[in-house]
C-alpha cells in the first residue's frame, strides 16, 4: 500500500465527544500549545507555508481473528459505562460496519493512518478459516489498513503461510479458491522481534514509515515474547522470539538515526483494565492506575523516543496513559477484539522538531455499532466467500436446548468439548479415563437462536468451526496420578502464576480451586477425584487432550511428558461426533452445569 494517505481524506476537523457517552480521553492537553499550534496546513501568522503543528489521526484496532461477519452472543457486544454509573451492552462488530465507521472517521482528516495490533487472522470463523484467512486479508485491504504487527495467531500455520498472506499466491495444498490468484496483503506485517533461528534476522519487516508531504511517522511491530508458549510447536518451528522492550528500543534508535522522530509501537501484548466497560477511565485516580498485566512493565521500559503504544492480545478495551522511563505520560490503547471497537488517537506532529507533541495526544475507543449503513464492498466480499463455504458450513452437526457459553473459570462450552474428547478417546482406547481442554482453545460459545436459516437450536458446522477453528488433533497419553496432580497445579503456578490457565475438565473429574491461596496451593490436592475416587499418585491414567496441550502448551509442561501416545482425528470432528450421537431435533443437548471445579474465593 502506498505510504501516502488516500486522496479523499480531507483536512482534520475537531469532533466533539458526547459527555453522556463518558468516553475516556487520555493525555489531555496539559498546557496550551503556542499560538502557531494550528492543527492544519494554513500558514504561520498569516503566511502561506504550513503551520508548525499538524494533527495526525491514528485509527487502530486489534485481534480481529477473521470475524468478517458480526460475531454472535457476548463476543458481539461491548459494555458501555453511562454518565449515571450504570452500564448497558451494545451489539457491535462486523467488517461491513467497521468499514463504514473507519471511513466516516477519516472524513475531514487529510493526515490519517490506520494500524492494527496483531491477530488479524487465526482462530477465525469458517468464512475465513476454511480458506486459510484469505478472505480476511482481502477485507483488511478494503479497510485501507496501512500497517499491522504480527500476533501469536499469525503463526498458527507457520512462518511460510504468514509469508504467503503477506506476498500472495495460492495455498500450497488447497490451491486457489477462485479464478483469481490470491494477491496477498496491501499492507506490511511487522515482525521486529521474530527472528529466523539460522540467520538471526527478522522474518518480515521490523518497521515501516508512513509519509505524507513533510510528516513522517514510524511504526515498529512486535508480538509477545511468549508466542511459543501459546502456539503449537510446529507453528513456531525455526523461529526465535526476542524481548519486546529490547527490540522496540533497538529499532527506535535506528529510526531516529534515519531522521524519523515520531514513532508508534504496535505490540501484540496487553493488559487487564479494572472495568469491562470499554470507556472506563483507566487513568483514575492516576495515570494507568486502572490497568494491570504485562503491558504495564513493557510500557514503563520502552524508550521515551516512542510516542504511543497500540496493544492487543488480551481482548480488553482501554485508552489510558502509562508514564515512560522519563516520567512523561504516554498513551497506551487496545480496542477489545473481533472488530467491536476502533481507537481514534490524535497525534500532534511538530514540523519544527519532527516529533510528536505528547502533551496534546488524545485517544478514545469508539463502538463499531450496527446502526450505520453497511459498506457494500464488504457485503459483496462476505457474500462471495459465504457462497463458497455454504455447502460445508450449513450442515447440521447437533442440537442444543439453550445457549452454551464459553465464559467463566469453568465454562459450559469447555466442559462440552472435554466430554466430546473423552467420548472420542474411549472410541480409540476404552481405557481412556479423562479429558482436559485448554480454555484459550474455546473460541466461542454456541447460541440457541438461529444465525441463518437453520432454525433455533441447530448447531451448524460453521458454528462448530467458530468454537474450535485450530484443526488440532485429539491425542491420548498415559500419566501417573502424581503427574496428573502436577498438571492441575501448573494451571496456577510457574508461568501461569499471574494469569492462571484453568483447564476444562471432562465429566467425572472434580476438585477444589482455592483462590484465597497462592500458586500451586490453590489446587486442593485432597479434593481431586475421578468418578468419586481419589487420584492415586502411583496409578496410571489415560488422558485425552488436543495436540496443543499434548506438546506442553499454555505453560503446562507436564502434559508434554506423557507416554504411550496415540494421535486421533481433529478436535472439531470429535465434537461433531459427540453432538450427533447425543442430540437430536426432539432431544437437544443441554448446557453442562459447569460444576466440576469447586471455586473458593
Amino acid at each position: 500500500m502506498p505510504a501516502i494517505s488516500q486522496p479523499n481524506r480531507r483536512r482534520r476537523t475537531v469532533r466533539v465527544l458526547a459527555a453522556a457517552a463518558g468516553l475516556a480521553t487520555v493525555g489531555a492537553l496539559a498546557a496550551a500549545l503556542p499560538s502557531t499550534a494550528v492543527a492544519g496546513e494554513s500558514g504561520k501568522s498569516g503566511g502561506k507555508g504550513p503551520s508548525r503543528y499538524q494533527d495526525v489521526q491514528l485509527l487502530s484496532f486489534n485481534d480481529l481473528h477473521g470475524n468478517l461477519e458480526p460475531p454472535s452472543g457476548s463476543s458481539g457486544r461491548v459494555t458501555e459505562l453511562q454518565a449515571d454509573g450504570t452500564t448497558k451492552t451494545i451489539d457491535s462488530g462486523g467488517v461491513e460496519y467497521l468499514a463504514t465507521h473507519l471511513r466516516e472517521a477519516r472524513e475531514g482528516n487529510k493526515y490519517s493512518i490506520t494500524a492494527a495490533g496483531g491477530d488479524m487472522v487465526g482462530a477465525s470463523p469458517l468464512i475465513s478459516g476454511l480458506f486459510h484467512d484469505e478472505p480476511t486479508i482481502e477485507a483488511l485491504n478494503g479497510l485501507d489498513l496501512d500497517v499491522t504487527s504480527v500476533g501469536n495467531h499469525e503463526f498458527d500455520e507457520g512462518a511460510k503461510e504468514l509469508a504467503r498472506l503477506q506476498k500472495g499466491g495460492c495455498h500450497p495444498t488447497a490451491g486457489c479458491y477462485t479464478d483469481e490468484e490470491f494477491e496477498g496483503a496491501d499492507f506490511p506485517y511487522l515482525a521486529a522481534n521474530v527472528l529466523n533461528e539460522k540467520t538471526g534476522k527478522p522474518i518480515l519487516k521490523p518497521y515501516w514509515v508512513w509519509k505524507k508531504k513533510d510528516v513522517k511517522v514510524g511504526f515498529i511491530g512486535v508480538t509477545l515474547e511468549d508466542t511459543p508458549g501459546v502456539v503449537s510447536a510446529e507453528g513456531v518451528k525455526g523461529l526465535k522470539f526476542k524481548d519486546e522492550v529490547e527490540t522496540i528500543n533497538k529499532y527506535a534508535k535506528e529510526l531516529q538515526r534515519q531522521g524519523v522522530k515520531s514513532i508508534v509501537a504496535l505490540i501484540h501484548e496487553g493488559g487487564a483494565p479494572a472495568s469491562a466497560s470499554y470507556n472506563y477511565n483507566c487513568d483514575s485516580p492516576g495515570a494507568g492506575d486502572g490497568i494491570s498485566g504485562p503491558i504495564v512493565d513493557i510500557a514503563k521500559n520502552i524508550t521515551p523516543q516512542v510516542d504511543a503504544l497500540v496493544t492487543g492480545h488480551t481482548h480488553a478495551a482501554y485508552a489510558c496513559t502509562i508514564n515512560d522511563p522519563a516520567g512523561n505520560p504516554r498513551t497506551v490503547t487496545s480496542a477489545a477484539s473481533f472488530g467491536r471497537l476502533y481507537t481514534d488517537t490524535t497525534l500532534t506532529y511538530d514540523r519544527w522538531t519532527g516529533d510528536i507533541a505528547r502533551t496534546a495526544v488524545k485517544s478514545a475507543n469508539h463502538v463499531v455499532t450496527r446502526t450505520v449503513a453497511k459498506a457494500t464492498d464488504m457485503t459483496e466480499l462476505i457474500s462471495k466467500w459465504n457462497t463458497l463455504a455454504a455447502p460445508i458450513g450449513n450442515r447440521a452437526i447437533g442440537y442444543i436446548s439453550a445457549d452454551i457459553a464459553n465464559t467463566g473459570t469453568e465454562s459450559p462450552m469447555g466442559d462440552l468439548i472435554a466430554d466430546a474428547q473423552l467420548a472420542y478417546g474411549k472410541q480409540l482406547d476404552p481405557e481412556t479415563d479423562l479429558a482436559l481442554m485448554n480454555p484459550g482453545g474455546v473460541r466461542a460459545g454456541l447460541t440457541y437462536a438461529q444465525k441463518g436459516t437453520e432454525g433455533d437450536g441447530v448447531v451448524t458446522y460453521a458454528e462448530g468451526f467458530t468454537v474450535q477453528p485450530f484443526s488440532n488433533t485429539v491425542n491420548l497419553q498415559d500419566f501417573t496420578g502424581a503427574q496428573l496432580i502436577q498438571v492441575l497445579q501448573e494451571q496456577v503456578s510457574g508461568s501461569n502464576l499471574a494469569s492462571p490457565k484453568i483447564l476444562q475438565p471432562s465429566s467425572g473429574l472434580t476438585y477444589t480451586l482455592d483462590l484465597t491461596k497462592t500458586g500451586a496451593e490453590r489446587i486442593v490436592v485432597g479434593s481431586i477425584q475421578l468418578n468419586g475416587a481419589a487420584i492415586d499418585p502411583a496409578a496410571t491414567y489415560r488422558v485425552a487432550t488436543n495436540s496443543f496441550l499434548a506438546g506442553g502448551g499454555d505453560g503446562i509442561t507436564t502434559l508434554g511428558l506423557g507416554t504411550n501416545d496415540l494421535v486421533g482425528t481433529d478436535d472439531l470432528a470429535a465434537l461433531e461426533q459427540y453432538l450427533l450421537a447425543n442430540s437430536s431435533a426432539t432431544s437437544p443437548i443441554a448446557p453442562p452445569a459447569a460444576n466440576r471445579i469447586t471455586i473458593v474465593k
